[in-house]
């Protein structure tokens, strides 16, 4: 077994052990492996440090960041990891001087707080070690509640993330995130401990989540309903993709008087939901569909890419030397944009690289809606609450979270398509490009895909269901007229479920399978305590929901 690993959904028979679905080599995946040891590592120290009342804001950006950089498909780099790791030793190490300069008690420190490694060699040594990765863990059902916490735990650092390039930032966020990385090298830790803090994750989940919508909205505006251009113009371009919002404006202002437009990309589609950016003549609309369908699109589009977060595909050779990357992404062989000391990007290098090269090849035309975040919903809530009250509206359908390339995932297409035509669908994340440009037409003029944006608007669709339980003074959550229907690929899909859990939703259904990380007896916990569910038939499934 050259490596193991089964974060994401498509992890190939219960866990990818020679090479990753998403493409990484078992390199790439044991140094993943290692950098999360590390992280380990260094929140033990901390931990020690911040009950001593001292603070380690290095050392909390970098376990931030790192854990970004290991979400699925975000960074495929081995010599960049190889230098993380290296940093992240000598970040370890400064840790503990703190400590030992304040008389902070170092002794019995577990290995991830203890070892050396100086070279490559070395370092690719000890990331095979078996110690070091996901078996390590013997135990199924605490390595399966293990790698839940660790797994929500990376959703919630790529979202603190993208708040902190805006310059919001929690210290209790950085706080719950080095404790809970510390417990997973606990033995003492019993089921029902690592069970509370599974769901204690959700609980900050919930507050990045509400961290960064503020942080979104503060920079750019309340998203607005609508209309997204799908075309294209005849003028060089620049494709974005990813989330970050801060490369976006950057790009955007950069690209200004150049005469290279900028399109958007799968999970930065809800860019253009933002007022904020609607003054930039420059930024035409989105292009494409879900990441999965990059390599075709790519190569169709003509310009460079630039990759701002995770959602990359392994490209192909006859493009390769279009993509461009920066924060957290990363592949070998593109060209890598770091931000100065400041946070300022310097993309002159992929404009000109731009303006040497054709305009998109049109794939599509018209138009789609969006924009349908918290504010836009309450601004709508009479006519949508008139629309309960009156029968025009029977259900709601969250069917958030994130596509894929299983042709299973096709469900989600006919399950929106076969949904009877006084339901309304609420969205966030690339899953809606399965029925976002279907024609579902709209209930007195209530769009029935209501597209809230980005899979961290998720707590946007949390937000409207909470509005909604108030509105109708209700007591619980879950008598509300909602069901739950969610796709799920990594691990930012993993924080939503464990902060609607904490939110008190029950009966969620993930599809297209239930996570591979999940044991036997984490998944009855699950059901009997939340009422968590698989997928089935469309019709089977609509019945169920329906009832």
């Amino acid at each position: 077994m050259g490596m193991f690993c089964y974060q994401c959904q498509e992890a190939l028979n219960g866990g990818c052990t020679i090479q990753g679905v998403c493409g990484k080599n078992e390199d790439v995946a044991n140094l993943q492996d290692l950098a999360i040891y590390i992280l380990k590592g260094i929140s033990v120290l901390t931990e020690k440090g911040k009950a001593a009342g001292l603070s380690f804001p290095e050392a909390d950006y970098y376990t931030m960041h790192t854990l970004f950089m290991t979400i699925t498909n975000a960074n495929f780099d081995d010599a960049v990891f190889e230098e993380q790791i290296k940093k992240g030793i000598a970040i370890r190490e400064g840790v503990k001087a703190i400590l030992e300069s304040n008389n902070v008690d170092v002794s019995n420190l577990p290995d991830a707080a203890t070892f050396m490694v100086n070279t490559n060699a070395e370092i690719q040594a000890k990331a095979i070690n078996g110690e070091v990765g996901v078996l390590a863990t013997e135990n199924e059902d605490v390595r399966s509640l293990r790698e839940l916490i660790i797994y929500g735990v990376k959703g919630m650092a790529a979202y603190a993330h993208h708040a902190y390039n805006l310059g919001k930032e929690d210290k209790e966020i950085y706080n719950f995130i080095s404790r809970s990385l510390a417990a997973t090298l606990d033995d003492g830790l019993s089921a029902d401990e690592l069970v509370s803090l599974t769901l204690e994750t959700g609980k900050f989940g919930v507050t990045a989540m509400a961290m960064l919508d503020a942080a979104n909205t503060g920079a750019y505006g309340n998203p607005e309903l609508t209309k997204v251009n799908i075309g294209v113009r005849n003028n060089p371009a620049i494709l974005i993709s990813g989330h970050d919002l801060a490369d976006l404006e950057q790009l955007l202002k950069q690209t200004e008087g150049s005469g290279v437009d900028v399109y958007t990309h799968s999970e930065m589609l809800p860019a253009n939901y933002y007022p904020a950016f609607k003054k930039y003549e420059n930024l035409v609309g989105n292009y494409g569909n879900a990441w999965w369908k990059q390599k075709e699109e790519f190569e169709s589009f003509n310009g460079p890419i630039l990759f701002t977060t995770n959602c990359i595909v392994p490209p192909k050779t006859s493009h390769v030397e279009r993509i461009y990357t920066t924060g957290a992404s990363g592949y070998p062989g593109c060209t890598h944009i770091v931000a100065d000391q400041n946070g300022v990007k310097d993309f002159s290098a992929i404009i000109e690289h731009a303006k040497r090269l054709q305009s998109p090849t049109e794939i599509e035309t018209g138009s789609i809606v969006g924009g349908f975040a918290h504010a836009q919903v309450f601004a709508l809530a009479d006519k949508v609450v008139d629309a309960v009250k009156s029968g025009a509206i029977k259900k709601f359908f969250v069917m958030a979270g994130c596509d894929g390339r299983m042709k299973s995932r096709e469900y989600y297409t006919d399950f929106a398509d076969r949904l009877p035509k006084d339901t309304v669908i609420l969205t966030a994340g690339c899953a809606k490009y399965r029925y976002n440009k279907l024609d579902l037409g709209d209930i007195g003029g209530i769009p029935r895909v209501l597209d809230a944006g980005q899979c961290n608007d998720s707590y946007s669709l949390a937000v409207i269901a909470l509005k909604l339980k108030e509105i109708f003074e209700l007591n619980d959550i879950n008598e509300l007229p909602i069901a739950y229907n969610i796709a799920w690929y990594e691990q930012k899909a993993v924080i939503v479920l464990l902060a609607l859990l904490h939110l008190g939703v029950k009966n969620i259904h993930l599809g297209p399978t239930l996570p591979a990380f999940l044991s036997p007896n984490i998944v009855k916990v699950l059901v009997e305590t939340f009422g968590i569910g698989g997928t089935t038939t469309v019709d089977e499934d609509i019945k169920m929901f329906l009832q």
